[in-house]
Formats: C-alpha cells, structure tokens, sequence
C-alpha cells in the first residue's frame, strides 16, 4: 500500500521562559531575599526563544522529506551564569540531581552521528531507512566522527549580558 504521509522530528533545548522554566522561580525568590536552589553547579543546557523555536519547526517543514531529525545549532548557557544573569546579588544552595535529570543536555549521540550531517544552522540526522529516495540537502556536510551535540561540549555559549539581553526581550 501507498502511504503518502512522511513524518519527521524536531528536537530543541529549554525554551526560554516556557513552563517549568527555572527564571520565573529565580526572580521570585530574589526579590523574596532568599537563596535560589539549583541542581548542580556544573549543569549545563541548551537554550533557544519561544520565537526561534517556531521559526525552526516551520522552516523544518520546508525541508523535511521524511524520516529526519532536525536539532537547531543553538547556544548552550551555564546555570550559574543564568543565576548571575538573572539575580546577581542572590546565594544559591545545591539541591542534587532528581531523578531521571541529567547534568547535560545532549541533542545527537554518539551512535547517531554517523547518520548526521551539519547544515549552516541546523543539524539533520538522517533516517534509517528511506525507500522514498531521501536525498541529502546540498548544504550539508558530514559531522566528524565521535560526534556529540551536548550542552556542555557546544562550541557556542551565551554570556552572562547574552543571557541578560535574552531575558529581558521575555
């Protein structure tokens, strides 16, 4: 049977101020005088906009066959310097990983990376099987080998003022 309807994944980071974002709590207990819980001193994430995000799933429309993995290339950002960014003046207290939490955030594995191609703003893991006749975007170029996108080994951070300017426009 013919099946004409393809579908295909978008992965991406922490959103920006979505629910269950950590910024709201931040600034609360800041301007509470109280001291901000976080994870780990060492954690790490991705982050990308409310706006970005859209924008990533739209233009992944356009170039989606069928099959693929997109994860935008975003800024990773570091949670003391969001803690910094957001309530400089306020102590933190380490609260441990919870359950099933990870200090970093990784978006393509190593097992996955011999399928990945680098686009000039995107990575697309490519799919297993294809019988439609994938073709690789001309844009593209394979990522090397032992290739991981994790928050922690990203080779683009968000500054203290970057993170700043990127709260302040929420």
């Amino acid at each position: 049977a013919h099946h004409p309807t393809r579908f295909a994944v978008v992965r991406y980071g922490n959103v920006v101020g979505s629910r269950g974002s950590v910024v709201p709590l931040f600034r609360r207990l800041a301007a509470e005088g109280k001291s901000l819980p976080i994870t780990d001193k060492r954690m790490t994430r991705f982050w990308i906009t409310l706006p970005q995000a859209v924008q990533f799933v739209v233009d992944s429309f356009d170039q989606m066959q069928g099959g693929e993995l997109f994860v935008p290339r975003i800024p990773s950002m570091r949670i003391l310097d969001l803690v910094e960014a957001v309530a400089p003046d306020a102590t933190t207290h380490e609260v441990g990983i919870r359950p099933g939490e990870k200090l970093h955030e990784e978006m393509i594995s190593l097992d996955d990376s011999r399928r990945t191609l680098r686009a000039p703003d995107r990575f697309i893991v490519q799919p297993t099987i294809a019988t439609w006749g994938y073709q690789p975007p001309a844009d593209c170029e394979p990522v090397p080998d032992n290739f991981a996108y994790r928050s922690d080994s990203n080779d683009e951070w968000l500054s203290v003022d970057q993170l700043r300017q990127v709260l302040s426009e929420q």
